[in-house]
């Protein structure tokens, strides 16, 4: 019998990944809470686009309302249940769905920032795994579409990194990196905190500047101020997780002591990862269309996810005395544009 699947989230991420599971065969429900969505998904299927033809599919998943999660009490019990919503709504989805699991069922954590502690204080640690999506650019741009901005990783990159919290290699994490594989490619990884935190570093470089400035993705970049103040970013970001004992990975395309040093002053390290960030800007390599998630929140009057983004990143620095300026700045800047205090404006960042 195929493992029953459920994703609490059926946004940009959870519904991508959802949707081509279910499209391969897999048992997948999927759950939102916005009623537009859901019905949209009922009535036309959820339609799925990327950068090429073949990637243009629409899946039909079974998908329900918040309102009709009581539902799985009349069904067979969830074994796979993966969190895809948004940081600061975590708990009370893993709350939710805490009933309905299997008793050998589990919680995947496929969200952005570091939510594995969330929920294994709902649910404890052996019933949680991380997934991260690394450099996935996906978009629900209406009701029942999602579109991918970038293209697939393949053999170049990466995207999905499976792991336990523990770092050990686990048959459940190998089961799951095999059913992801059908969508684009995956590896179970040992270093669930490194992935982590690099991922951290590359979304606190993007995200919050998207929100502040209301640019998108490649306009971040050729911006020369705002591109080095996204540099200081990571560079901060980077020697904090250093310092918290973090084995990172690459940012991105980014070595992370070569982005450290960019923003520290290193001219020969600076010339590298500028020429770096502009490289990911031609056509082929991003869309026009890609805009950082945060981004995405603010055009849509969304709550954002600073708070467990930059703002956690200058949480942690403040913790083991080591200020994050950069990060405290961008987190006060988003939150004061979210309280209709200001604008979106690339000025807010082309000061020092």
């Amino acid at each position: 019998m195929k493992p029953r699947i459920a994703f609490m989230g059926a946004g940009a991420v959870g519904g991508y990944v959802g949707g081509h599971l279910h499209r391969m065969g897999h048992d997948v429900t999927l759950i939102d809470a916005w009623p537009e969505h859901v019905a949209a998904v009922r009535a036309n299927g959820l339609v799925l686009t990327g950068m090429t033809e073949a990637e243009n599919v629409t899946a039909h998943p079974p998908i329900l309302h918040l309102t009709q999660v009581q539902d799985f009490s009349k069904q067979r019990p969830i074994d796979i249940c993966f969190i895809s919503v948004k940081s600061y709504d975590t708990e009370w989805a893993a709350m939710m769905m805490r009933q309905y699991l299997a008793p050998g069922g589990y919680m995947v954590s496929l969200q952005n920032c570091i939510n594995e502690e969330r929920i294994a204080n709902i649910v404890g640690w052996g019933r949680v795994l991380g997934c991260i999506a690394a450099a996935i650019s996906v978009d629900m741009f209406e009701a029942g579409h999602i579109r991918r901005t970038v293209p697939k990783g393949g053999a170049n990159h990466t995207v999905f990194r499976v792991g336990e919290v523990h770092g050990r290699v686990t048959a459940r994490a190998e089961a799951i990196a095999e059913m992801i594989a059908g969508i684009d490619s995956v590896k179970v990884t040992t270093n669930l905190w490194g992935e982590r935190w690099s991922k951290l570093c590359l979304n606190g470089m993007r995200n919050g500047v998207s929100a502040a400035t209301g640019l998108g993705g490649n306009e971040i970049d050729q911006h020369d101020a705002i591109r080095r103040f996204s540099i200081r970013l990571g560079g901060e970001a980077v020697r904090i997780g250093q310092a918290l004992g973090y084995q990172l990975e690459n940012i991105g395309k980014l070595p992370p002591e070569k982005l450290a040093l960019a923003s520290e002053g290193d001219v020969g390290a600076l010339a590298e990862v500028e020429a770096l960030m502009l490289a990911g800007t031609n056509a082929a390599a991003r869309s026009n269309l890609q805009r950082p998630s945060m981004g995405q929140d603010m055009l849509k009057g969304r709550r954002t996810e600073i708070a467990f983004m930059n703002g956690f990143v200058a949480e942690k620095g403040a913790e083991i005395g080591r200020p994050a300026g950069a990060h405290v700045r961008l987190t006060e800047l988003v939150q004061a544009i979210e309280r209709g205090e200001k604008q979106p404006d690339p000025a807010h960042l082309m000061t020092p």
